[in-house]
């Protein structure tokens, strides 16, 4: 197995939407960027060479807690759901994606918001073989500054230059029911700007909690992690966007039932969804 293969499979830039946008390559690092977001959940336009080549080039370190599980609790479901095409486990045994869950305790503000990234340089110095490595926020996105944004950005940035044979994932928080006014959304958006204009790889964990499969937008009625919102802008999160796509289609052919921490499962399939997207554009599909 090459380690590396899927860097010298990295030609295209991608910006927003899931589309490209650029040809450029800058460096090791930046030689693309990918915005993984609502767009990015149409499983099945996932061309299955690229699958097998993410099982057969990456080796990824994820690390989270609560919130962050939906991915890979989504990524479990998926398994029964549309076969062992999907499989993962940590140290991608039977050709399964290699996946380290947990592979470093906590989150990008658990215990605090600076040392996930020494541990982290503790675990790649550990594990040389990791070539992608993603961090999930719990809620403290929430009650940042912009100060305490732009510290993460900068930490995760240092990395990217002191490990340039590994991609880093950048993530934004969760939903919170703050609205498009709240602190939670203005510190999203600083996250997503500095990610579209330095070329990185982002998974908009908010984004994606913001619009159900058929592309309903819900992000301007004040949504939560749970997928509640406020379907009357009365102030009162009285409907549910998840369980009522869940309620029209059908389950085990529309969506699955799988563990979805804080929220339904239909938020944690289309994560899932994302995290595969995600997966197959780092080991080198164009996202067409």
């Amino acid at each position: 197995m090459k380690r590396y293969l899927c860097l010298s499979l990295l030609a295209v830039l991608i910006m927003t939407s899931c589309e490209k946008t650029d040809e450029n390559a800058k460096n090791d690092n930046n030689a693309t960027g990918l915005i993984i977001d609502h767009n990015c959940i149409k499983l099945s336009s996932i061309p299955g060479e690229y699958l097998t080549q993410a099982k057969q080039a990456l080796h990824i370190a994820y690390s989270h807690t609560s919130h962050g599980s939906q991915i890979t609790s989504g990524m479990t479901g998926l398994v029964s759901f549309r076969g062992s095409l999907y499989s993962w486990n940590n140290g991608g045994a039977g050709g399964a994606l290699d996946l380290h869950d947990y592979a470093i305790t906590g989150d990008l503000g658990n215990p605090d918001r600076t040392s996930w990234a020494s541990r982290t340089r503790s675990y790649l110095d550990a594990n040389t073989d990791v070539n992608v490595v993603m961090w999930s926020w719990c809620g403290q996105v929430s009650n940042s500054t912009e100060a305490d944004i732009n510290t993460y950005l900068n930490l995760m940035d240092q990395l990217e230059k002191d490990f340039n044979k590994v991609r880093f994932v950048y993530m934004t928080g969760h939903l919170d029911g703050s609205g498009l006014t709240g602190n939670l959304h203005l510190r999203n958006e600083q996250i997503r700007s500095f990610c579209k204009s330095n070329n990185k790889i982002l998974f908009d964990f908010a984004d994606i909690e913001s619009y159900n499969p058929d592309g309903v937008y819900f992000g301007n009625k004040r949504p939560n992690d749970a997928c509640d919102y406020d379907s009357d802008n009365n102030g009162s999160l009285d409907s549910n966007w998840a369980t009522e796509w869940q309620n029209s289609h059908r389950q085990g052919v529309d969506w699955y039932q799988c563990s979805s921490a804080h929220s339904q499962p239909l938020n944690a399939n289309m994560k899932a969804y994302a995290a595969w997207w995600l997966w197959a554009r780092i080991a080198g599909w164009d996202g067409k």
